[in-house]
């Protein structure tokens, strides 16, 4: 099983569609006990969160934002937790809107803070 999540910085590594999470995009993971939450914040979002849980490397959570233009959205996601060969880790992420229709897959990689993609 790949390490705990908990305290790590992810971001998108790849832009998604306008007014969706992108490469600004920040999330603060937290881990304990099974369970998984994080806030996100950056470029077209204000806020985000998303709660769930972790079993082995699967994640499956809920997540809820409010963008700049102040609309909602929500919906639901999968994830594979990968550990990368330079020790950082990496979600592999199938999800799909509740609030809307739409559906996907993206990737988040763990940020260093003195790469490009840092905090």
């Amino acid at each position: 099983m790949a390490r705990s999540l908990d305290g790590l910085v992810l971001s998108p590594v790849a832009d998604q569609a306008p007014g969706q999470v992108g490469t600004r995009t920040r999330f603060t993971y937290h881990e304990q006990d099974g369970r998984i939450w994080a806030e996100y914040a950056g470029g077209d979002v204000v806020r985000g969160h998303l709660v769930g849980t972790r079993t082995a490397d699967r994640l499956d959570f809920r997540y809820v934002q409010l963008k700049q233009d102040g609309t909602t959205s929500s919906g639901h996601c999968r994830s594979t937790v990968v550990e990368l060969a330079d020790g950082r880790v990496r979600l592999d992420e199938r999800w799909e809107w509740e609030s809307q229709e739409g559906s996907g897959t993206s990737v988040v990689e763990e940020c260093l803070a003195d790469g490009p993609s840092g905090v």
